[in-house]
This record gives C-alpha cells, structure tokens and sequence, in this order.
C-alpha cells in the first residue's frame, strides 16, 4: 500500500516533461505544496506535524483538477510540537555558541493526520515549492533534516521516501520497533525509546499487580500491530494470559463497535490499550456511549497523557487509568514562548485591528489557530515538547560539527552540507540540554528507555490531572528499573482497592493448578495435593513429595517429621502387656514357694524337683523376656530380645524335655535286668539340659555376629509414619532359633505322646503332651500371623505367642500339681502315687 502511495505521489509531482521544440525542464507538475509555517536561514529543518487531525478529501470525478484538501479540527498537542520546534530554533539562532554565524531556518506542514497529505508534504520537502528548477532536477533537497512525524505509520511512509536520498528524519514520539532496522530506515533517528522496551515494560506492569487475565486492544497500523505483538510475547514470558486481542482503523467504524461488544461481553478487568491517540478517542466516544466503564485500562505513552482525551464524561471510562508517559519538558522559557512569544514574532495575524490583517490567505486559512491564543491550559502538561527541543539540537549540533564551527571565528558556510554528512554526524552527537538531559543515539538511531508511570486522577478543583506514580528506565541494572508508588495510585471508581483480574482465583498453598481444557493456561482447578506431598507458594503448578521421614500436614502446605510408632510402656496395648507379664511371673514365684515349701512331699519328689525348679525359673525368664520387645527400638534391644527369647524358651522346653525323657526312662528302669536310670541319672539331666541350651547359644552368637538384628525405620506399611521396629538382619538366623525351639518342642511332644499311658496315677507326661500341643499350636499360628501383622502389631503377636505359650506351659504342668498340694493334699502320698490306692 505504501509503495503504491509512493508511486502515484512521484507520479503526480514529477516528471520529465520533453518539449519537442525547447530543451529538458524540470518542473512539478500540479500545484506546488506550501508549508503552513515558515522561515528562511542558511541551513533549513522541516518539520511534519498533524497540525489539524481531520482531513476531508475533495471529490475525484476526473472531469477536473482536484481541489486542494482541505483540513479542520485542530489538534493543540501537535501545533504545541510546531511551535516547541520553531522556538528552539529561534533559541539556537540566538546562542552565540552553537552556529555562531549561521541562521537557521524552518519549513513546516501540516498533513492533517492523512497518510496521502503526509506523503505531499514530504514531496514538498524533499522539491520545495520553486515551479520550475531548469535543465536539472537533481539538485539539493529543500531541508537539510526533517522532523517528524508524531505517528508510527507516518513516519514510516517519510522514512521510507527520504531513505532513498539519505535525508535525516528525527521522529520525537514515532515508538514502532519496525523502525529500528537500519537497513530500511539508515536515516531515521528518533528522541523516544523503541516500544520494544515500554511494550516489555507494559506486560512487568500488568504481572507486578498480579493480572493474569487482560484484554489486549491496539491500532490496526505498525505502531499498533508492532507494539501489542512485543507485548503478548513479553505477557507470555511472564505468565499473563490475554482473554482476547482486538485491533481496529480510525477509519473502521464497524470494526470498533464490534471491539466494544468484545470488551463489554469480557470477563478480564483489564485492558491494555495499545493505541494512537486518535483511535484511542475514537474508541472512548463508544465506550462512554454504551456506558462501559468500571475497566482498568493500561495505556502507552501515545494517549495516556493526551489532552483531547479529557472530556467531560471521558474520566467515567478511563479514571484511574495507568500507562508510561514521556517525561515532561521542564525547558525553561518554553512556555513563556508558546504562550506569547509565538503569537507575537511567527504568526502574525494577532493585531486587534484585523482589517488589514484577515484578508490574508494565511490569516483566513489558518483562522481556527487564533482560538488558541492566550490559551495556556495544556502547557503544564507538555511532554513530547522535550524530544522535538532535542530533537533540533541534534540537528544543530551536528551541522555545528560538519560546518568545522568555532566561537572565535563562527562557521565555515563555504563547506557544501550535504544529507549523508548529517546522518553521520547524528550518529555522534552526544550532548546536554540546558534542563540537564543528555541527548545521543544509539546503534538502532533512538534513545534511551525512560518513562514516567502516570496515573488518571481527579485533581483538588475536579479537573482530570496525570499524576506521576512512578517509573521506569531500561538503562538501570535489571530489579532497579522499576519503581512504583502503589499506595499513590488511585483506581477506577476513585477506590483504594487493587482490581482484581483473574481467569481462575489463585490456588492456595496446599492446592496445585489443574489446568482447564481448551482454555489458557491462566484458567484453571485448584486441587489439593495428594498425601504426602505439599505446594508451599501461591499458584504452584504441582506438588512436591515430601522427604522420606517427613509427611504433608493437614494442610498440604508443609512437610511435619512422620509420626515414629512403636510399641511403648505408657499405651495401653504395653500396658496389658506388662501387666499379663508380671501376672505371669507372679504366679511362677508363687508356684515356686508353694513347691519349695512342699518340697519334701511325694509329688514334688516324684517330679524331678530340681527340673521342676529350673522349668520355674526359666517360664519366669521367658515372660520377663516379653519386656524386652516393648520399648523404643535400639541396637543393644534389638539383639538382646531375640537371643533372650531363644535361649530361655529352648531352657524351658529342654526342663522339660528332660522330665520327659525322666519319666519314659524310670518305667523302663522297672522292668526286670533293666539299668537305664544309671545312664540318665541328676548328672545327666543336667548336662542334656545344658547341651540342648547351648546349642541354641551357638545359634545366636552366630546370628549376632554375622548379621545381628539391627533398629529400621519402616516406612512401607505406613505412608503416615516410621515405624520403628526390630529387623531381623539375618532371616536365617531368626527362623534357625524358631526352628531349633520347634524341633525341641516337637521331639519333648511326641516323647510325651509315647509316654502318656504308661501306669501311674499322676503321670506326669500326660500333661507334658497337652504343655506341648499347646506350645506347637501357638507358634504354629504364629508364623502367619506375624508376617502378615503390620507395624508395631508384629511385635504385640510375637509377645502374644511368648505369653500364650508360657502361661500354656505354666498351666498345663503346674496346676495340676498345684491343685494335689493346694486342694487334695491326700493324694500327695507315696501310695496313691504308686497305684496302690485308687483315687476317688
């Protein structure tokens, strides 16, 4: 499009025209385009500026000569640049420092906001308005740089037609990141940062509140389509989701009522407006006429702090409206010029007596512009005034530095200027401006990053006022370049609360993110996180496992040490342990008294009393033992529990073994010729006692020296908790001392089974049968039942097996005798024991 424009523009105002008769001219063809403002002086600036925002464009019948376009609707922001660029060259023409001997002049158009006046006003620079040059038309341009213009997309269309004959273009608020390309534009430069960096800067702003779910609306040009593309990049980066992207042309009615229907069906409170200042109004008028407000919107620096926006129902829609903005000028004697100096030396229709004054074309053309004098309102507020000033000392400084000038002896003016000795020398400059600011550019032709954060509020006298709330400057170290003054913002609706502009609201610790289907990322579920894992931040997208012996609160926000179980003295299940225990060795102490006392009688003699003695005491070991299993879990414990249960219950069972292998032997000693009692003798019994004992001894110091039962934290039960239990180190080694137990147990029944009929009126194996059934039938159930038990239970049944079989034993081999001794003393004689006397 813009090439096309470009064409039919060169075709329009150039040409070769061939006279058949007379040599080559050259010479414009149409009527020549003059500037609204202007000055001689050895040097020229020209200067683009939308002076009027409104063009109307005369009807095209092709039957006649167009008329000229004809502009209305003065925009004050761009003549307030017009009039900044003039005063800084009458500043400069008066500095006897800075081009000591040379004037400098100014041609300045007004392209009415039009990229077609835009593109006539640059032929009219690049040609100026002589009809008719001569034989030659390749003559020096009318200016020696240009500045301008306010927009992206005009500058574009001015860069790219100068490029060609390397004329300098000096934009003061042209933000478009396209334009930093030096190998399509080698000759612009522009006083403002890239919108590379407000554009990141803008997507920091919405994440530092916390808005994660904006709506994104921009011009449909390069400005605005360049600008909002960086940002949904840098959003995206920072995790800002944007619930739509809508783009419209100023001249696209249609377009931007179907971007009001969007921002007023939105759910997302924010709106980062991407926009030149004139959709921005246009997009203004619509919202305040569908009464939308109640938004916050994010502004660039094209509009939030333009005065054609303050309207009298436009701070309902935009209060509280936050954005960059280009710091104010602050250039002393500014206003002072643009108020009454202007009016008085450039433009000359301010007399009271007008009736000399009005009839010229000037003064009636430019009528609308006398509104504005004395009119001094917006001066305050001017901002991009300081790029325009710096943009025209840079031009100054650079011809100073071409034309070799000096303060004693002034400028060379015989030097020839030329357009790519200006681009060159613009790349150098580098200087201060009396406000204190330091003007150079850098390698892509602009300056330095720094913005004001302004705010929109309501000043003391109810006027609309931008309050500066903070800033930011790309030329800190990163983590200092943005500063904000929270508390001195005030938002939409004149609240102090911070808006909220969410998709999903946030997922507290405890909760992990679950993204929504076919949704972005910024909606989503919060879900707790499962057992044992925790999220301990704001919004985490997953959670994390606590460590092994640690566990998720109730919570799920932070890791707790797991509870450690075991089996202690204070809970009740120890409790009835201990107790069973020491009922148990009570009763073996009263036995042993009551044997010890009637241990001159026939039954306790007929016994063997001195096994029955050591059966006592080891049945008493053996509940004692128990104790050793209840506790806190440590290494001496861990050993001493297993050796102590295995050595005293092979004890036990070799007492009785040998009261078995007594009785078998003392039936076989009464058969005739029969001597076996001799080899089974008090000696005997004693030794095969201490040798069965013995060999389980063996067993365990095997045990504990090659792999010993150690304290573990087991977390494979439990998820919840450790438990602290006794492991086995080496299996063998636990199930050999079982084993061992067993297989005495088994060969004490089945010697008890074969004696258990022999004639005697107490035979004692009898009872030693059932002691051992008892016995087996215990550990029998315990095997299952203790690899299947978990946690501290596998413990409580190995205890329960200690105790069931030792009070088994207790009362199937004492208690009777204890009833004889206790009840029926008058069978505890000699006769009843021999059979001789039947008992009743």
């Amino acid at each position: 499009m813009l090439s096309l424009i470009t064409g039919l523009v060169f075709i329009g105002f150039f040409a070769f025209q061939t006279v058949e008769e007379k040599a080559s001219l050259c010479q414009i063809l149409g009527s020549p385009e003059f500037p609204m403002l202007s000055k001689e002086g050895d040097v020229m600036i020209g200067g683009a500026f939308s002076i009027h925002s409104k063009i109307t464009s005369p009807s095209l019948v092709f039957t006649e000569k167009p008329k000229r376009l004809r502009c209305s609707s003065v925009n004050l922001r761009e003549f307030r640049f017009a009039q900044t660029m003039i005063f800084a060259i009458e500043e400069i023409n008066k500095n006897s420092s800075l081009l000591r001997n040379v004037s400098i002049g100014y041609r300045i158009y007004d392209n009415c906001g039009s990229t077609l006046s835009s593109m006539r006003a640059v032929m009219a620079l690049i040609n100026g308005d002589e009809w008719m040059l001569g034989k030659s038309c390749s003559g020096q341009s009318a200016v020696h740089a240009i500045i301008g213009e306010s927009e992206s997309s005009s500058t574009i269309v001015l860069s790219q037609t100068t490029g060609p004959f390397k004329i300098p273009v000096i934009s003061h608020s042209a933000t478009c990141e396209c334009l930093s390309s030096r190998t399509e534009y080698p000759s612009f430069f522009r006083t403002i940062a890239s919108d590379f960096y407000q554009s990141r800067a803008l997507a920091q702003l919405v994440k530092h509140f916390g808005w994660t779910w904006v709506g994104a609306v921009n011009s449909d040009s390069d400005y605005g389509n360049n600008g909002m593309a960086i940002f949904l990049a840098a959003a995206q980066e920072e995790g800002v989701c944007v619930e739509y992207r809508e783009r419209f042309h100023r001249a696209e009615p249609e377009k931007l009522l179907k971007v009001v229907d969007v921002i007023r069906k939105s759910t997302a409170r924010v709106i980062v407006g991407f926009l030149a200042h004139v959709e921005m109004n246009n997009l203004l008028e619509q919202l305040s006429l569908h009464n939308i407000t109640g938004r916050q919107f994010i502004g660039v620096e094209a509009w939030i702090t333009a005065d054609s926006l303050v309207t009298p129902t436009s701070f309902a829609v935009l209060g509280g409206s936050l954005g960059f903005a280009v710091q104010k000028a602050n250039i002393s004697g500014m206003e002072d010029f643009l108020v009454k100096g202007f009016w008085e030396t450039e433009f000359q229709c301010k007399e009271a007596n007008q009736d000399s004054m009005i009839n010229t074309t000037f003064c009636k053309e430019n009528q609308d512009l006398m509104e504005l004098i004395d009119y001094d309102d917006d001066v305050a507020e001017l901002r991009y005034s300081s790029n325009i000033y710096k943009a025209v000392y840079a031009v100054a400084y650079s011809l100073h530095n071409i034309l070799k000038c000096s303060n004693i002896q002034g400028c060379d003016k015989k030097v020839h200027v030329t357009h790519r000795q200006v681009v060159e020398s613009l790349k150098q400059v580098n200087f201060t401006i009396k406000n204190g600011d330091r003007v150079w550019f850098d390698s892509t032709g602009a300056t330095a990053a720094r913005y004001e954060v302004v705010n929109w509020q309501h000043g003391p006298d109810g006027s609309v006022q931008f309050i500066p709330v903070g800033y930011y400057d790309a030329s800190l170290p990163p983590g200092q370049r943005f500063v904000l003054k929270t508390e001195a913002i005030v938002w939409p609706g004149g609240s102090k609360e911070l808006p909220v502009s969410v998709c999903s609201v946030s997922c507290h610790p405890g909760t992990h993110k679950v993204l929504q289907k076919g949704k972005p990322v910024c909606c989503y579920d919060c879900m707790p996180c499962a057992e044992g894992e925790i999220s301990n931040t704001t919004d985490s997208n997953d959670c994390k496992k606590c460590p092994g012996e640690y566990w998720s609160n109730q919570n799920r926000d932070a890791c707790i040490l797991k509870n450690v179980e075991f089996l202690s003295f204070t809970e009740f299940m120890g409790k009835i342990i201990v107790f069973f225990t020491f009922f148990g060795v009570l009763l073996n102490l009263i036995v042993a008294a009551l044997f010890l006392i009637k241990k001159d009688t026939p039954l306790i003699k007929a016994n063997n009393s001195e096994l029955s003695f050591l059966l006592l005491i080891s049945l008493t070991l053996c509940f004692l033992c128990s104790l050793t299993f209840i506790g806190q879990p440590s290494e001496w414990s861990c050993m001493l529990r297993h050796t102590a249960f295995g050595i005293t219950f092979v004890l036990c069972i070799s007492c009785i073994l040998g009261k078995t292998i007594v009785v078998l032997m003392a039936f076989k000693a009464t058969l005739p010729g029969s001597n076996v009692m001799r080899w089974f003798g008090p000696i005997q019994q004693r030794l095969s006692v201490l040798a069965f004992t013995l060999i389980q001894v063996l067993i365990c110091i095997l045990w504990l020296t090659i792999n010993p039962p150690f304290p573990y934290k087991n977390m494979n039960h439990y998820k919840e908790k450790i438990i602290l239990e006794c492991a086995l180190g080496s299996p063998v080694g636990f199930w050999a001392v079982l084993g061992y137990i067993g297989l005495l147990a088994m060969l004490c029944f089945v010697l008890a089974f074969l004696a258990r009929k022999l004639p005697d009126n107490f035979n004692e194996a009898k009872f030693i049968t059932f002691s051992m059934l008892i016995f087996c039938a215990v550990w029998l159930t315990f095997i299952p039942a203790y690899v299947s038990s978990p946690g501290k239970f596998t413990v409580a049944v190995e205890i329960f097996a200690i105790l069931a079989s030792s009070y088994g034993l207790l009362f199937c081999i004492f208690a009777p005798k204890c009833y004889i001794i206790v009840i029926k003393p008058e069978l505890n004689t000699k006769k009843h024991l021999m059979g001789k006397i039947q008992s009743k």
